[in-house]
């Protein structure tokens, strides 16, 4: 994920409004994940330090509305959004170790496009910029790229890198393990016309350090990405984005797990490569 609100790929090298606030005493003094409902200021400050990335402010479509009356002449009240589901298309084309590419020119090729983007700018990956680098060549239309790699290379600097717990050249700290993972929920196609698109991608997303020692421990957030895409070369590729927090379900009463466990988790786990 990138260094925005839940940005989200994890440091395994994988591209991966609440309502009421709740207080729980820890259970464990010793472990920052011992129980105790951390709050996600360190992580909306990455949001602030990095706002041009790709998790950033823009507009938000989050449910389809609208309905047709039953036979019996009662309302239905079933949303009639398109399924994020698997229909027949050909699947693009991926190589291991790569995002990947080869999208149908069509909305749902311009919806897979855009899912599997926000994977890829929400990793880890996103902190080095010999890898970064990598994923904006990938994914941004070539015009865009040198704009694109000027901005981050200004944002993901040794400050920013100490501001989220890591090292100045963005690896995690000896002992830790740094979580960074973005995981579309849905999208949606808002715009769309024959070379151009624009689609909001519904989003969790991970972002902190897990360790013994870690002020920054890992966070869940969500938000919406909305991308203008244009079809370049023979593939969608991003023109521009932009992040708007939620839809964000109301917290639940589950017990954080320590520090072991959510790294044991992020390093047995592995990221997906294809969202959609």
């Amino acid at each position: 994920m990138s260094p925005g609100d839940g940005a989200s790929g994890g440091g395994e090298g994988e591209y991966g409004g609440v309502g009421q606030t709740r207080t729980r005493l820890p259970d464990r003094a010793t472990d920052v994940y011992g129980g105790a409902r951390r709050g996600r200021s360190s992580s909306r400050s990455l949001t602030t330090v990095v706002g041009v990335v790709v998790l950033l402010i823009a507009a938000i479509a989050f449910a389809n509305r609208g309905g047709d009356s039953s036979a019996d002449g009662t309302p239905d009240n079933k949303p009639n959004a398109a399924p994020t589901a698997a229909t027949g298309t050909r699947p693009v084309r991926t190589t291991p170790g790569t995002i990947p590419s080869g999208y149908p020119h069509n909305e749902q090729g311009a919806q897979s496009a855009a899912a599997n983007y926000a994977v890829a700018l929400g990793s880890a990956d996103m902190f080095t910029k010999a890898r970064r680098d990598e994923i904006l060549k990938a994914i941004i239309t070539p015009s865009r790229v040198a704009d694109f790699e000027s901005t981050l290379d200004k944002a993901y600097t040794p400050e920013f890198n100490k501001k989220v717990g890591l090292n100045d050249d963005g690896s995690a700290p000896q002992g830790s393990t740094f979580v960074s993972r973005t995981s579309p929920i849905g999208s949606k196609v808002t715009r769309f016309a024959a070379d151009q698109a624009t689609v909001d991608v519904w989003c969790s997303g991970l972002l902190g350090i897990a360790g013994p020692n870690s002020t920054d421990p890992v966070t869940s957030s969500w938000f919406t990405i909305t991308m203008q895409l244009e079809w370049s070369s023979g593939d969608w590729k991003i023109v521009q984005h932009s992040q708007k927090d939620g839809p964000s379900p109301v917290p639940g009463d589950d017990r954080a797990s320590t520090a072991d466990d959510m790294a044991k988790a992020v390093q047995e786990f592995g990221g997906f490569t294809y969202a959609r």
